[in-house]
C-alpha cells in the first residue's frame, strides 16, 4: 500500500479508556470525520470533541485513494447539470469555497501533504469519447472553470501516449495530494486544537440519552450532545445510511520509481492528474520522487468490484484478476514503459450512492448527522460533507442547508437480493456500453430515466 507504506506512518493511537463524556463525538478518522472534528474545534474552541476510529487514522478509504482533490461536489459537471439543474450555480459557488478552504487549511496548519495544484486532464482514447468530452469542456468553461482543449498532438506533448486522441485540461479546481499524509496532518491539527482521538475503538451502537446521545463502543460508552457519522461504506447503526450506499472495491497499482530515461519517454512535466473518458475509466498520476529514486506512476480504477450482498472482507482487498487487467491497460497506454515493474498493489472500499455524489441525513431527533456516498470523489468533497453535518447539528439557519444537493436525499438501493442482482446487471451493461462505442443499452437507459446509477 503505497501511501501507508512509509517510514513516516504514525503508530496507531490509544483506544478509548472506559466510559467518558463529550460535547461532540465524531465517528470515523477518515476525511469526513477529520474535517468534522477540525472544523468543529475551529468554530467553537470550547467544544469538547472526541473522535473515535475502529482502526487507525487513514487506514481505510482515506489512505487508499489516488489523492485526487476535485472541487466538484456533484461528481463532475455533467452529473451536476443532470441532477441539480438550476441550483448548480449555487452548488458550484459552495464547491469553489470548499476547495479554497481546503487549500487554505492545509497551508494554515502546515500540513505536509505533497499538495500540487496543477489541474487535471480528461483524455479520450476512443473516437466516440471526443464529442462528449468537448461538451464537458464547454460546460466547465460556462460555469467559470479555466479549461484548455488539447487536440491529439497537443495532448501527447503533455503526456506521450499513442492512445490519446484529444482531451481537456482543467486548470482550476483540481489538485493532488498524498492522501495519507493529508489525513495524518489533519489528525495532528485536531490534536493541537484539543480534539481527543481514540483509535482502535469500534462503534457498537447509538441511542437517545436524555437531551443527547449515548455512544456505545467496544472500549466503553460516551455520553454526548451530538454525533457526526463518517462511516463511508462500512455498516452504520443508522439503517437509513446502510440503504443508501453500497461498498465497491477499487484497485490500484503503483510502479517502481521511473528512471530519467523512462520519465523522458513519457514527459508529463506539468504533473496533472489524469482520467480517461470511458464508463469504466482509469485514473492515474505521477507521485513525488523520493529517496528511493524518481517518481512513480499510480494507476487505478476501471473495475468497480461489488461483492454479492455488499460484503467487506479482508481477502477482497487484493484482486489478482483486476491487478492483471490494470497492468495490461497500463502498458497499452504507455508501451514505451514495457518492462517497468509494479511494486505496490492494493484495494479500498468506496461508498457508492445512486446519484454518484454525497448525501446527508439526521437521526435520533436531529442529534446525529451523517454524510456518505461520495462515490470516489471524497478527498475534496468530504470537507464540505463535514461542514454540512456540523450545520445540521448546530446551525439550522445556514445557507448551505438550502442547497438542493443537501435538501434532496439519496435514493436508496433496493433490498437484497434485488440490490446485488441489479448492481451486477448494471456492471455488465456498463462494460457492454464501452464495447459498443458508448451506446447505452435498454437497462442503462432505464436507470438514466429513473435518475439512478452505479459507479466508482
Amino acid at each position: 500500500m503505497l501511501w501507508l507504506d512509509t517510514p513516516g506512518r504514525p503508530e496507531q493511537g490509544e483506544p478509548l479508556a472506559g466510559d467518558t463524556t463529550a460535547d461532540l463525538v465524531v465517528v470515523g478518522a477518515g476525511f469526513t470525520g477529520l474535517w468534522a472534528a477540525l472544523q468543529a474545534a475551529e468554530d467553537r474552541p470550547d467544544l469538547d470533541v472526541l473522535l473515535i476510529e475502529a482502526g487507525s487514522v487513514a487506514g481505510e478509504a482515506s489512505g487508499r485513494n489516488g489523492g485526487f482533490v476535485s472541487s466538484s461536489l456533484t461528481h463532475g459537471i455533467q452529473n451536476g447539470v443532470e441532477r441539480f439543474g438550476a441550483d448548480l450555480g449555487a452548488i458550484g459557488a459552495a464547491a469553489s469555497a470548499n476547495f479554497d478552504g481546503l487549500l487554505g487549511s492545509v497551508r494554515r496548519h502546515g500540513i505536509d501533504a505533497g499538495l500540487r495544484v496543477d489541474g487535471a486532464l480528461q483524455v479520450a482514447d476512443r473516437p466516440w469519447q471526443l464529442p462528449a468530452l468537448r461538451d464537458t469542456a464547454d460546460l466547465l468553461a460556462a460555469h467559470g472553470e479555466r479549461v484548455t482543449w488539447l487536440d491529439g498532438p497537443e495532448l501527447r506533448a503533455q503526456i506521450d501516449s499513442p492512445t490519446y486522441l484529444g482531451g481537456l485540461w482543467q486548470h482550476t479546481g483540481e489538485a493532488l495530494v498524498d492522501p495519507a499524509r493529508l489525513a495524518w496532518g489533519l489528525a495532528d491539527a485536531c490534536r493541537r486544537l484539543g480534539v481527543r482521538i481514540a483509535e482502535g475503538t469500534r462503534l457498537t451502537g447509538l441511542e437517545r440519552h436524555g437531551a443527547g446521545v449515548l455512544v456505545r463502543t467496544d472500549r466503553g460508552s460516551v455520553r454526548c450532545g451530538a454525533v457526526v457519522l463518517g462511516t463511508n461504506a462500512f455498516h452504520s447503526p443508522v439503517r437509513a445510511v446502510n440503504r443508501r450506499v453500497v461498498p465497491v472495491f477499487d484497485h490500484v497499482l503503483a510502479t517502481e520509481p521511473l528512471s530519467p530515461a523512462q520519465r523522458e519517454a513519457i514527459g508529463w512535466w506539468s504533473g496533472q492528474g489524469v482520467s480517461d473518458s470511458a464508463n469504466q475509466f482509469h485514473y492515474y498520476r505521477m507521485t513525488d520522487g523520493g529517496p528511493d529514486g524518481g517518481p512513480r506512476i499510480l494507476w487505478g480504477g476501471y473495475d468497480a468490484v461489488f461483492h454479492t450482498g455488499g460484503r467487506i472482507r479482508p481477502e477482497y482487498y487484493d484482486n489478482p484478476a483486476t491487478t492483471r487487467k490494470l497492468a495490461e491497460h497500463f502498458f497499452a497506454t504507455f508501451p514505451q514503459l514495457e518492462g517497468l515493474a509494479f511494486t505496490h498493489r492494493w484495494g479500498g472500499v468506496i461508498d457508492t450512492s445512486t446519484r454518484f455524489s454525497v448525501g446527508f441525513g439526521t437521526a435520533l431527533d436531529g442529534r446525529v448527522a451523517w454524510a456518505v456516498g461520495y462515490t470516489g470523489l471524497g478527498v475534496g468533497a468530504s470537507r464540505f460533507g463535514a461542514r454540512v453535518c456540523l450545520d445540521l447539528l448546530y446551525r439550522p439557519d445556514s445557507e448551505v442547508l438550502g442547497l438542493s444537493l443537501v435538501r434532496k436525499g439519496l435514493l436508496p438501493f433496493p433490498p437484497e437480493p434485488l440490490r446485488s442482482v441489479g448492481i451486477q446487471l448494471t456492471r455488465r451493461a456498463i462494460a457492454r456500453a464501452d464495447e459498443r462505442d458508448g451506446r447505452r443499452g435498454a437497462w442503462l437507459r432505464l436507470l438514466d430515466s429513473l435518475g439512478l446509477g452505479f459507479d466508482s
